[in-house]
């Protein structure tokens, strides 16, 4: 399958709403490889949506610490447990910044084919999964920052206009 560029930050389609997946057809199919090829591409990456490689629809994958998969129309029971660690987003290449995110999460959804798909996951994957989720409504990881922090995450990360 093919691989595709990741967009980057300043991108249109990462500040979209995605649209839900209606047809479980090839097509879709597809799709989930070519944004599984295009995550395992390159090293580190343990998920990707697909807004992340110009696609405005619901679908993420993941891959991390043995368990993989993908997720289409994902929503998500977060718990009220919540942990800061440094997080990083493929399309701000580099950049890792402290974010605080719940530490448990349900994803449910629906796999390729159409059958209910449920990801239950702490830590690492649990974060993983509320960002490539947060790339589907829109949001970069950096809106969930601070104003201040926020200005330094951009300058950071280059994307301030100059």
């Amino acid at each position: 399958m093919t691989v595709r560029p990741i967009r980057v930050f300043d991108d249109p389609v990462l500040r979209s709403v995605a649209a839900p997946i209606k047809d479980f057809d090839r097509e879709l199919r597809r799709l989930v490889k070519c944004l599984t090829a295009t995550m395992r591409a390159g090293a580190g990456r343990a998920g990707l949506a697909a807004p992340q490689i110009g696609e405005p629809v619901r679908v993420v994958v993941y891959s991390y610490d043995g368990r993989s998969g993908h997720l289409v129309n994902p929503r998500l029971e977060l718990s009220e447990r919540r942990v800061t660690a440094d997080e990083a987003c493929l399309s701000a290449p580099g950049v890792w910044w402290p974010l605080e995110r719940s530490y448990m999460v349900t994803a449910r959804g629906r796999d390729m084919f159409g059958k209910p798909a449920t990801v239950k996951a702490l830590g690492v994957l649990a974060r993983v999964l509320q960002h490539e989720v947060d790339h589907l409504d829109g949001v970069l990881f950096s809106d969930h920052l601070e104003a201040g922090e926020r200005e330094r995450f951009l300058a950071e990360a280059a994307l301030l206009p100059s």
